[in-house]
């Protein structure tokens, strides 16, 4: 009976109703050790009947040595449905939990997760589904990534996910961005009604002193009370150590042979009862021990598993005893098993260093490798190093623990298991060398771009004789660091470095170098010459990402966009969900400059949520800064405050040159010209970018701000860069510029040359005219050239010829509309209107401007002919909610099957 509970109660019922009702759904169950969490999800569980299909798991203490252990204990009874799952999902999953022989894929992480995703919802679509995970803070960091990961995906599926989590929780188990319930602790009337329940033997001042020293803690109230009848006398140490020191007591009071099987049992990290009885029968115990623990009620036989009642039950049996039979119990668990767990386990046992047994563990790590587990296999060779007699091999044993660490992601961790590796080495250089690599990833990703580049420089040079290659690699990305850091001194030194040494791939860290340079000419051809070292094939998705980079950068979107795209394509089909953000990153930024703006915010929302998923932070904060620019044109400043938020997260030049750019073009949509002028001013001169919008919006910023010296100055700098490029994009925009300069202001508001005089200096009209003229060639930008067409109008207006003005301007507005771009839309709309135009505009929403962005992506892919399973591959989702995107497009779109709908032009 729950006491105390029932607002609590209902939280969690409903979660499950909705559920039942095709909502799905995630809560965190939160709060101290013995607060009551497991007892409510076992109510809510009870209450919900025999009709939903429950999956338990609970995460334990000593797990973290054996990836995807608690997700193995989760799906346990329906891991036959896993061959059922598509190709790639099934191979990465049946890696991870150790069934058959490895996948290509290994058991990437994320890919695990959307196997989850998938073997959850096609359960669910026979029966809701209600997931269980207890202890959550424990599980092993592989298990629980692949469950946040998939629990974050769901929607329409009719699952219900209930994560209990103790406070303080593990910093490896992220549960942000769920509803959370936190369990306090039980009032005074509560308590009360408790101890009346279940202590009503004991005297009233007694329940009264347990009630004061339980503090509300229900596990307390219960065990104080077991304490008092059994007449146990325990030091005060707060609730949760009254508890533990409860249960140290009942144990101690069992026969010797059941506490020797109780610490096994709590040592095990699997509770494999056959694994557990052969070693505790080493040790002096066997099967008919565990009654008396059973009476007890602190574990019970379930499933071929010896489970403990309470974490703090485990605790206490592994804890109360000396070490020496800690030791002893592990030694044992090391004979009666095999594989890794025994290695785990001999390394557990050693007190001392021992070379042979830290071998051991680390040919043992291969399995845990081969199955994806990074964050498990840093522990192995951490734990390895410790065992290990000499320096060299520590340090090397370290090294590998910090790059299994920067695999699973965990930064702080890598950056320290580093730094002890780096101490250990001492004169190795080429041990330092690689552990320097380490260390600069981990600087990059935290977006220390210096740091990495002086870890890279100082590694590569002295093993330059002996490892021209690696370093000749690294002195590349020193200079790619310093770049991107926005430190050309930095970049031009690491450059000659490499030069002097005539290290391989000396061309392209010269060329590398020279990106970084002020000058315009000399940036643009180096940037050419990147593009040249690439253009060929390339199995490398990392590579084929940085051709992208350099044809974006010389604006060759429609370039970027093809080879962005082909990486993007392949993540998906390969399921790497890791590079897929990065990815979507350059992706996202070539579809703006070609003005597929619901194109880019598709993918670009995706790439952040995935980002946010992986903890890539550089990433996502790059992915915010470039939607930024999205929100701008649209003139949201909620959205666009939101994702500058996100943005701040790193402080890298090329995030605050998209920033920066992005919030001179939203005061510039909002009629804030001055505030524009002035941000634009205060920018820092010069950018390794050669994208022409900041000077462009400077131009027109400064011109409409009354500050016409500032305009020359942001032109001159446009049509430096515009000289040194081929595309049509920069040349229009250059034209419509000097159109406007031409004019006398933003929108040519002089007066009209008098009659039959000619106009000093270059023809406003013909330069704008000029500026369409480029537009209208493939892969401009069609905002930059609705932009044109709104001047153009806006300067014919002002030269007393209305009815010419309607044309460009009614082009404008359609524009901007169909782009979201509202106040530039209004911006046009007004002056069709002062240009006497008084009839409304023609109908110009498109099909696509009533789909969310998810709805757009699921409906292309559906008009494709993919089923739902293939399209919820591709975008991460279960088939069932790709259903429900579908079922909320079609009506949208006028339609009602997918033959309808591969009819529509969903293009953008």
């Amino acid at each position: 009976m729950l006491v105390g509970r029932a607002e609590e109660l209902a939280v969690v019922e409903g979660l499950l109703t909705g559920a039942g009702a095709g909502r799905s759904g995630v809560l965190v169950v939160r709060g101290e050790a013995g607060i009551g969490k497991t007892a409510l999800l076992d109510a809510a569980v009870a209450a919900a009947g025999d009709g939903p299909r429950v999956l338990r798991g609970t995460g334990t203490e000593f797990e973290s040595a054996l990836p995807y252990s608690g997700l193995h204990l989760l799906l346990r009874p329906v891991l036959g449905r896993i061959d059922a799952l598509p190709g790639a999902q099934a191979g990465a999953l049946r890696t991870a939990l150790g069934m058959g022989e490895a996948a290509p894929s290994g058991g990437d992480r994320f890919l695990v997760g959307l196997a989850v995703l998938t073997l959850l919802a096609e359960l669910a679509e026979e029966r809701t589904l209600f997931c269980v995970l207890d202890d959550a803070q424990w599980l092993d960091l592989a298990s629980a990534e692949a469950l946040v990961f998939a629990a974050r995906r769901l929607h329409a599926e009719r699952i219900a996910v209930l994560f209990g989590v103790r406070d303080p929780h593990a910093p490896g188990f992220r549960p942000d961005g769920f509803d959370e319930l936190r369990l306090r602790r039980l009032d005074t009337a509560a308590a009360g009604d408790l101890l009346t329940l279940y202590a009503a033997d004991l005297r009233h001042h007694e329940r009264q002193r347990i009630q004061r020293e339980a503090e509300g803690n229900p596990l307390a109230l219960l065990e104080l009370t077991t304490a008092r009848r059994e007449g146990h006398g325990l030091s005060y140490d707060g609730p949760h150590g009254r508890i533990e020191q409860g249960f140290a007591a009942r144990i101690g009071a069992l026969p010797e042979a059941s506490g020797t099987l109780l610490l096994v049992a709590a040592a095990a990290d699997e509770g494999d009862a056959g694994t557990v009885f052969e070693a505790a029968g080493l040790l002096g115990a066997g099967v008919t021990d565990l009654a008396p623990a059973e009476a007890q009620g602190l574990v019970r036989l379930d499933g071929g598993r010896l489970v403990f009642r309470h974490p703090l039950i485990r605790s206490a049996a592994y804890r109360s005893g000396p070490a020496a039979r800690r030791l002893a119990a592990h030694r044992a668990l090391a004979d009666a098993g095999g594989g890794h767990r025994a290695a785990w386990h001999r390394a557990q046992a050693q007190a001392a260093p021992d070379e042979g047994v830290a071998a051991e563990l680390e040919r043992s790590g291969e399995q845990v490798r081969a199955r994806g587990g990074h964050a498990a296999l840093a522990t192995v060779y951490e734990r390895a190093a410790a065992l290990s007699p000499r320096p060299a091999e520590r340090a090397r044993r370290l090294g590998s623990a910090a790059r299994a660490a920067l695999d699973a992601g965990q930064l702080d961790r890598a950056g320290e298991l580093a730094e002890a590796a780096r101490r250990e080495q001492g004169g190795d250089a080429r041990a330092r060398a690689r552990v320097a690599e380490i260390a600069a990833e981990v600087a990059n990703e935290q977006g220390d771009l210096s740091r990495a580049h002086v870890l890279l420089l100082d590694a590569a040079l002295p093993i330059a004789a002996a490892e021209p290659q690696d370093a000749g690699r690294m002195l590349f990305l020193a200079v790619g660091s310093a770049w991107v850091a926005g430190d050309p001194v930095a970049a031009a030194g690491a450059a000659a470095a490499a030069a002097e040494l005539e290290l391989p791939g000396g061309s392209a860290i010269q060329a590398l170098a020279r990106v970084s340079s002020p000058d315009a000419g000399v940036r643009t051809a180096a940037l050419r010459a990147l593009r040249e070292a690439s253009s060929g094939p390339s199995g490398d998705l990392r590579e084929g990402l940085r051709a992208a980079c350099w044809n974006g950068l010389l604006g060759d979107h429609r370039g970027a966009y093809e080879r962005a795209g082909a990486v993007e394509r392949e993540c998906r089909a390969q399921g790497a969900v890791g590079l897929l953000p990065r990815a979507l990153l350059e992706v996202a930024q070539a579809q703006l400059r070609l003005g597929l703006h619901r194109d880019a915010l598709a993918g670009g929302t995706e790439g952040l949520r995935i980002a946010s998923d992986t903890g890539q932070t550089r990433t996502r904060a790059q992915l915010a800064a470039a939607l930024a620019q999205l929100a701008a044109a649209r003139g949201d400043e909620a959205w666009f405050q939101e994702l500058g938020a996100l943005a701040d997260a790193v402080d890298l030049p090329d995030v605050r040159h998209l920033r920066t750019s992005a919030a001179i073009l939203l005061d510039l949509g909002l009629g804030r010209f001055e505030a524009a002028a002035d941000r634009a001013a205060a920018a820092p001169a010069g950018s390794a970018c050669t994208c022409c919008g900041r000077d462009a919006d400077e131009v027109e910023a400064a011109l409409r701000a009354g500050r016409p010296e500032q305009a020359r100055k942001a032109f001159a700098r446009l049509a430096e860069l515009a000289g040194h490029l081929d595309g049509p994009g920069i040349h229009a925009v250059r034209a419509r510029c000097e159109g406007l300069l031409a004019g006398g202001s933003a929108t040519g508001g002089g007066s009209p040359a008098p009659s039959g005089e000619p106009a000093a200096g270059p023809d406003p009209e013909e330069l704008f005219r000029r500026a369409l003229e480029l537009h209208s060639v493939r892969d401009t930008d069609r905002f930059e050239e609705a932009r044109t067409g709104l001047l153009y109008g806006e300067w014919l207006r002002r030269n007393r010829r209305p009815v010419d003005s309607r044309g460009p301007l009614r082009a404008a507005q359609e524009a901007f509309e169909r782009l979201g771009a509202r106040p530039w839309a209004e911006r046009a709309a007004a002056e069709l209107r002062a240009s006497g135009e008084s009839r409304p505009g023609p109908e110009t929403e498109s099909p696509t401007d009533r789909l969310t962005p998810q709805e757009l992506q699921v409906a292309r892919l559906a008009a494709a002919g993919l089923t739902n399973r293939d399209i919820g591959s591709q975008l991460f989702l279960s088939p069932r909610t790709v259903g429900y995107h579908l079922y909320n497009a079609y009506p949208k779109l006028g339609v009602s099957s997918r033959v309808e709908l591969a009819r529509l032009d969903l293009a953008t």
